[in-house]
Parts: structure tokens; sequence; C-alpha cells
């Protein structure tokens, strides 16, 4: 394995970070990564979609440019929303770039609003025309089960297309009693969507996974390997993984170990899938011995071989994939670009123990973005 890691820098600001760096590069040349603006003095206050542009397969990018149409909405109270922990996607029957993400919901004072707090799938699609994203979607869940997924999205989720079209898109959610009292743990379940280049509509919703650990499972990404679907799942403790026949209904989720039953060290924080080079790959965060620095241990960005008979990582093949500089890397993007190559995307994320932008800048970070083009060799 090859790995060419391309930094793309931008003015380090001390008020507010690039965060959600996740992208897409087509073999026509045009390629796109999608990000956005974090509050570095507050936890999780988010601001409008930006993102910055290839047409020569990620040889160079664009300034960053904010999308129109994905900033914050504003209710009469000052209320607002926006879509965050968003992904894009090439949705290969309609030829279209759809981004896929959550709501989230700020007072007028700008803090997370107070439970219970609603949260939606939203998701935007992107025109070519205009060269912008249009205004973003609800996801709007069956009638029976909306008090079931008052608090549900596809939040840093990895999605995956069937071959006739449809979408494989997983969640995680609560229920509205749930989400009175921010208690219980989150579900995740997988949902089967029709997409038409437009709108997207859930047809089938599958069983709920569930955990008794603290949160339960959450921001889960799915991938396609051979005759068999994996699921990654984050989790407070450990990370977990599943498999499935169809997609939808997966066996009993397993922690991330290594091939010797050695817990791998990943908790609390996301992972996601690559294929290429005939194998399958994962990419992930962990507890590494010289990284306890790190809030929960979110650098560098590891990627191994992952063994989907024995379902366990192959130690041996562990590289990093995106170095530690003293900032977050967890919430990451890969893009299985062809059989040849791979991309990861990953922004660092100016706030440690637990915002503390000076930590970060001490050790060597400035809010790069880092774009990771491995060849499997």
């Amino acid at each position: 394995m090859k790995i060419e890691r391309q930094i793309i820098k931008n003015p380090l600001d001390r008020m507010r970070c690039y965060v959600h760096a996740r992208g897409l590069i087509l073999p026509t040349g045009f390629g796109l990564i999608t990000m956005q603006k974090l509050e570095l003095s507050g936890c999780d206050v988010f601001y409008g979609i930006e993102m910055i542009k290839t047409t020569d397969g990620g040889l160079s990018y664009s300034d960053p440019v904010l999308c129109k149409n994905l900033v914050r909405r504003y209710d009469e109270n000052r209320n607002s929303t926006v879509l965050c922990d968003a992904t894009p996607f090439y949705h290969q029957k309609s030829g279209k770039i759809i981004l896929t993400g959550q709501s989230a919901l700020y007072s007028s004072t700008n803090k997370l609003a107070k439970n219970p707090r609603p949260r939606d799938t939203l998701y935007a699609v992107y025109n070519e025309e205009t060269g912008d994203f249009d205004g973003w979607e609800r996801l709007n869940m069956p009638q029976t089960a909306e008090d079931a997924y008052f608090s549900s999205g596809a939040g840093c989720s990895q999605i995956s297309e069937l071959p006739n079209g449809e979408l494989l898109i997983p969640i995680y959610h609560k229920s509205r009693a749930m989400a009175e009292d921010n208690c219980g743990c989150f579900s995740v379940a997988v949902l089967r969507c029709s997409f038409d280049g437009k709108k997207l509509d859930v047809l089938e919703i599958g069983p709920e996974i569930s955990i008794d650990i603290p949160r339960g499972f959450y921001e889960p990404s799915i991938v396609r390997y051979g005759d068999r679907y994996l699921l990654a799942l984050r989790n407070d403790v450990t990370g977990y993984v599943a498999s499935s026949r169809d997609g939808l209904n997966f066996d009993t989720p397993r922690e991330l170990c290594f091939e010797n039953g050695e817990n791998l060290g990943n908790y609390n924080t996301q992972q996601h899938w690559l294929v290429g080079g005939g194998k399958l790959w994962l990419v992930y965060t962990r507890k590494a011995g010289n990284n306890d620095h790190m809030f929960r241990h979110r650098a560098p960005l590891f990627i191994a071989e992952f063994d989907a008979k024995r379902m366990c990582v192959i130690r041996e093949t562990e590289q990093i994939v995106v170095p530690e500089r003293g900032a977050r890397l967890g919430n990451f993007g890969c893009q299985s670009y062809s059989e040849e190559e791979g991309y990861v995307f990953a922004a660092e994320w100016m706030q440690n123990h637990p915002y503390s932008w000076e930590k970060c800048v001490e050790r060597g970070s400035d809010n790069s973005i880092f774009v990771s083009k491995i060849t499997y060799l």
C-alpha cells in the first residue's frame, strides 16, 4: 500500500475551525470536499456547509465557498437549524451527488436546544447547473414510526448503493420518551431508500440494533464486500462490527479486535470502510500507547485490512493514514474510488481536552485538511 498525503491549508481562525471534512473525486476529474465551521469555545456548535472543489482529480483545490442553500435557517425567535455531520456520496444510477447528514438545533443563545430536541436525517443534492447544492430536505420517516424515530439521523454515516439504485442508509435514533430527559441508549437501523435524483424516500426499515452500554450504538457506517454487508458501530466503551447478507438484517455485533482477540482500542469515535486491491479496509482511531494526550485518542488515523470471515483487524497491515499533530481527526470520511485507489479525508479539529486550540497549535496542527490517496499495490 502506498499513501500520498496532500495538505490543504486554511488561515488559522482562533474563533472557529473547519470540521467534518469529507469528500469524493469522480473519474471525470471533478470532485469536492464538504466541511463546516465549529465554534471553538463551545460543544458541537456548527455553522453552514462549505465546500472546496477540484477539476483535475485532486491535484489542486479551490478556496472554500459557503454553500448558500446550506446555511443555518432561523425562525422568528432566532432559534436555528443547520445540516451537520454530512457526507457526500455519488449515486451511480442517477449520476447525482447527494449529501446526507442530520439536523442540529440551536437556541437564540447559540447553544444546542434543550431536550426534548428532535433530530432528523437531512439531505441535499448537488446541482451541476448552479455549481452548488440545492436546499436541504428532511427524510420523512413513516408516520407509524415517527415517535420511535423522534431523534434520528444519518450523522457521519457511510452509505451504500444497491445494484438497482436503491440506497442503504444507516441511522441512529431515540424515541421521543428517551429524548425527553436525554436518557437511554441510541439504537441503529438501516433504511432502504429510493432516490430518483431529487428525492429520497424510505421503503423499508431494518430491525433495531441495540446494546445496553452508555449511549448505545451510533454513527454507523455500512459497506458491501463480496456477498456480505459490514456495519461499523460507534460505542462509548469500544467499537463494534456486525455482518449481514441483505444489508438490513444484521447478526449480533461483536467488539472490534485484532486477529489474536485483543481489543482494537477504538472507542467513542466513528470508523469507516474502504474496498480496494481485492480487500476490505477499516479506517479508525485507537489507543496506541503514545497518544494519551489526544482527546479520546482521536489521532492519528489508522488503516488496516479487515478480515470479513474472521471479523477482525489484521494487525500487521496497520499503517498511519493521517498523522497526529495535536488535533482531533475522528470525524473523517472515506471514498472507495476504484479497485486500485481510495481516499481518506480529514480536517484537524482544533479542540483538545476538550476545547484548547492552543494545545493543538503547540504540537503543529493548524486546521489543515488532509487528503490521503491510497494506492493498493
